[in-house]
């Protein structure tokens, strides 16, 4: 494994994403200020946690159908999060032994724990930078500069509960294209997206609640998470809540508990 730092010291003044979607998870690589944003949003919808849980899945399952169906063996993965097993890379490289992937996030707590979890099998590489993705040109100098991914074979682009942090003044689409635009024909953008066409009043409390928190959220409708992957060929089921994307039609859950649109498209 590689990794780029950033030198930055632990803001534990304030909320972060990453942290709180750890506390959700059940884990315990988060601060106080953490715990108490997650508690207020999930007083607004006490079903966070299964949202979180729902992502994850969501993860698993698009990346080992790009590996398995598509034959993609590299991947950059921004907002990765505190890592929990199975990682990206993990789940890739037991499709493909020699997959690749880059690992990206702005919080210096995800770096530490990135260096100690993230091991690559021996064909295979993994790397981890710090970087913003409000700044995709610096986050895509610093993925050139780890050598890790070749630009000329196709590359995953994955932005899973990512994008609804960017806010529209960030211009958000501008963003994934910025992000998409090297990236050869057959990559592919896997991502998933808060949305509050399913329950407008709770979803809305849930953005208030982390906006208030410190940490900025703007979900959007199913037009606009279509947005995104304008210009690129949805895969089946195309978009849609996540838990159905390639689910096995297990438990049952109402898409208003989730709210979390995902798709995944392939670049012509």
């Amino acid at each position: 494994m590689t990794t780029r730092q950033a030198g930055r010291d632990l803001d534990t003044s304030r909320a972060h994403s990453a942290r709180m979607y750890d506390y959700f998870l059940g884990g315990k690589d988060h601060f106080e200020v953490d715990k108490e944003a997650a508690l207020l949003a999930a007083k607004a919808h006490p079903g966070l946690r299964v949202t979180a849980r729902e992502n994850r899945a969501f993860m698993h399952r698009a990346t080992r159908v790009l590996a398995q169906e598509h034959g993609i063996r590299q991947w950059l993965d921004i907002g990765t999060g505190i890592p929990t097993e199975p990682n990206l890379h993990q789940v890739a490289q037991s499709v493909a032994g020699d997959a690749r992937v880059v690992y990206a996030d702005n919080d210096p707590l995800v770096l530490k724990y990135a260096e100690r979890l993230m091991r690559s099998t021996t064909q295979g590489r993994t790397a981890y930078i710090e970087a913003d993705v409000t700044d995709p040109d610096a986050l895509m100098s610093a993925v050139e500069d780890s050598e890790v991914l070749d630009f000329d074979q196709p590359i995953a682009l994955t932005l899973n509960a990512l994008m609804h942090f960017v806010t529209d003044p960030h211009d958000p689409y501008a963003i994934v294209r910025r992000l998409l635009d090297p990236l050869p024909a057959g990559s592919a953008l896997a991502m998933n997206h808060c949305t509050p066409d399913f329950d407008p009043e709770t979803w809305n409390n849930v953005a208030e609640a982390y906006t208030n928190s410190g940490t900025p959220v703007q979900f959007r409708s199913h037009s606009d998470v279509r947005r995104f992957f304008d210009g690129l060929d949805l895969i089946e089921p195309g978009i849609c809540c996540c838990h159905r994307w390639r689910g096995d039609g297990g438990e049952e859950i109402p898409d208003a508990e989730i709210s979390l649109l995902a798709g995944v498209g392939i670049k012509r």
